[in-house]
């Protein structure tokens, strides 16, 4: 069981369902045209937004520090006063946004779901919160994450637990779990997230929206104290369809001289407005095909229905010209997962080892951040260049895969969301997991190759607890990922066709 401090949230007063707002039930790309448009105001917009938090939050815990609703409703008329002077910031001007809580916000408490970090107040933004605000967004609180984002499921003894927005009684996933609640739920109009090891995917799958791990360097991570090596940790957006997706994307990405592996703009990407993102999204994909990895020849152990919703999902591939074929594992799995434990130990354990080594913060440290911590202290450099040259045969082997297929396709997790007073999942169909991420071992190929991969929606268990699927394209191949999924969507949209249960009203 969870320590109470992170279950006094686990039992929200019952609530009925309602109709919401229209506002809040607008699309990203809808409501920055209707703010353009002057068609709604952004104090409207904000009116609208705060009353649906006060209602549907308590119900989720999704988003936490919320700011003062005076001070901003000022910073909303403010945005009105620009626009009626001719002065747009951009798509996002006037919108309610919430970054996660393990991204630096300048003046808003951050505190990476850590007590050591409860009273902490950036002097300034992260990268992609710095983009966001210049895009015109405006920062109503954070969403919720599990500390220092260690583990797919959101609970902290800061701010509690996320529920799942299907069903308050399991997980909503993570790391990112309050964002991909938010979403569900029509709090945020768009949300950012980070991943290391599925914290974007696993998520949007357990939520029922779309999280997109960007190519490695698209997105400019940090600014960290450390430039060169962390190389698997990736910010990104989410979103309720993949045209809102596409356009987060476009403002999160590009270079940044604080991040030298940051990549240059990708021209395409760089030019999406809400008036032709479903243009340069729809593009003809007759003849593309997509390579079937279900579980890797029964190497990972899923619960049942999983794969067969992918499959089902699959099955609408052809109406939009794209083959699919079932392939064997183009490399030996388990050597992905123990070049992956010592990537995990050497980044995550060493970032948090000044924690470590003072006896006040570290009794403060989750089991999970002292395992990876002291996983880390008996790694030789010999480790690392061994683990660095078999993530190169993998990442070899799966361009020889590229040769044959334009897409890659696996399912998003192993179980359903789960009970949420479990820490994470011990077992699955019978077999044991031996670590507090294994049971997510289906994500880790993906991030150790840097491809962009998206989790799309496919359904329902038959619990009604969401699922996804992770749909993984060439490298630096975003748009062509982000082409693919909204080719999926506009055959399937699960987002839209099955609210949550406190907003089907």
């Amino acid at each position: 069981m969870m320590p109470s401090s992170a279950t006094s949230n686990l039992r929200p007063p019952p609530m009925s369902a309602y109709r919401p707002d229209p506002i809040v039930m607008l699309s990203a790309r809808q409501l920055s045209e209707a703010i353009h448009k002057k068609e709604v105001s952004s104090r409207e917009v904000m009116t609208a937004y705060l009353a649906h938090i006060a209602r549907v939050n308590p119900g989720s815990n999704a988003i936490v520090a919320m700011q003062d609703e005076e001070a901003l409703m000022r910073e909303a008329s403010a945005a009105d006063e620009a626009l009626a002077a001719g002065k747009s910031s951009g798509w996002m001007h006037g919108f309610p946004q919430a970054p996660k809580d393990l991204a630096m916000t300048r003046g808003i408490r951050t505190t990476y779901g850590s007590p050591i970090f409860r009273d902490n107040i950036p002097a300034s933004d992260s990268v992609i919160v710095e983009r966001m605000r210049r895009a015109g967004s405006i920062l109503i609180g954070k969403t919720n994450t599990p500390e220092f984002g260690l583990g797919s499921h959101t609970f902290n003894p800061v701010y509690g637990a996320t529920l799942n927005p299907y069903d308050p009684t399991r997980s909503a996933g993570g790391s990112s779990g309050g964002a991909a609640a938010a979403l569900a739920l029509r709090m945020l109009p768009v949300a950012d997230g980070s991943d290391f090891g599925g914290s974007l995917r696993n998520p949007a799958a357990f939520c029922n929206v779309y999280g997109f791990r960007p190519s490695a360097g698209r997105v400019p991570y940090g600014p960290t104290p450390e430039l060169f090596l962390p190389q698997l940790g990736s910010e990104g957006p989410m979103a309720r369809n993949v045209e809102d997706l596409a356009l987060l994307l476009a403002t999160q990405s590009g270079p940044d001289a604080r991040t030298p592996q940051a990549l240059p703009h990708d021209p395409m990407l760089a030019s999406l407005t809400p008036a032709n993102v479903a243009d340069i999204l729809k593009t003809d994909l007759t003849g593309k095909r997509v390579a079937w990895l279900g579980d890797w020849g029964g190497y990972l152990p899923m619960e049942d229905g999983i794969l067969s919703l992918c499959e089902q999902a699959l099955r609408f591939f052809p109406d939009f010209g794209v083959d699919v074929e079932a392939i064997k594992a183009p490399y030996p799995p388990e050597k992905i997962w123990q070049t992956w434990l010592v990537y995990r130990h050497f980044l995550t354990g060493n970032s948090r080892l000044g924690l470590y080594t003072n006896p006040s913060t570290r009794a403060q440290l989750k089991s999970e951040a002292i395992w990876e911590i002291e996983g880390s202290l008996d790694l030789k450099a010999s480790d690392l260049y061994a683990a660095s040259t078999d993530r190169s045969a993998w990442y070899q082997a799966l361009q020889r895969t590229f040769t044959q297929f334009d897409y890659i396709a696996v399912p998003t997790a192993q179980v359903f969301p789960f009970d949420v007073t479990q820490h994470w999942p011990k077992q699955i169909a019978d077999r044991q997991m031996d670590t507090y991420h294994r049971w997510m071992e289906v994500v880790v190929a993906w991030t150790l190759s840097g491809c962009p991969v998206i989790s799309v929606p496919v359904g329902f268990s038959a619990d009604g607890l969401p699922m996804g699927m992770q749909l993984i394209g060439r490298p630096r191949d975003d748009l062509g990922v982000l082409q693919l999924a909204a080719a999926y969507e506009k055959v399937r949209d699960w987002v839209n066709d099955r609210l949550p249960p406190a907003i089907e009203g």
